[in-house]
């Protein structure tokens, strides 16, 4: 009797934990965070949220690290596992370089992109696969375990 040959691969799916964000604006987002912090953690948002727009926070409301929040003053801030990188998730679902946020200025207002650098698990916003995308306050990355909330100043 003949074995038969097996050409099938065995895969695994890893589940991030995606939350639901329907019906969820942004300003909900950065209200409930607000509110669930205390006085010296919100006063260092808020300060974020009414600077000139050149500046922004991440702060982790997710996952390892819970809490740990990241000023972004740089024109182009890593995120990885990589220690050096400005925003240190250490965490092996995240790449060594998994990402950066760029601040770019069109002659207006300045704005803050993602990229992602190739990651093998990936980046999310707002739950939605991206490579590359402009960010706004309020929105919610997503790299490995860690989900992380982005404040940005009024331009």
């Amino acid at each position: 009797m003949e074995k038969a040959t097996d050409n099938s691969e065995l895969t695994s799916t890893l589940h991030l934990g995606l939350r639901s964000v329907v019906g969820a604006s942004p300003e909900s987002a950065i209200d409930a965070l607000l509110t669930s912090m205390d006085l010296q953690e919100s006063s260092a948002i808020k300060a974020i949220i009414e600077s000139s727009g050149d500046r922004a926070m991440v702060v982790i409301h997710r996952g390892p690290s819970k809490g740990a929040r990241f000023l972004i003053a740089e024109d182009k801030c890593s995120i990885g596992r990589s220690p050096m990188s400005a925003i240190f998730l250490d965490d092996v679902t995240v790449s060594r370089k998994h990402a950066s946020i760029e601040l770019s200025s069109d002659g207006s207002a300045p704005a803050f992109s993602f990229k992602d650098s190739g990651s093998l698990n990936g980046s999310y916003i707002n739950n939605e696969s991206v490579t590359q995308k402009k960010l706004v306050a309020g929105d919610e990355i997503q790299i490995g375990k860690y989900h992380l909330t982005l404040f940005v100043g009024a331009a």
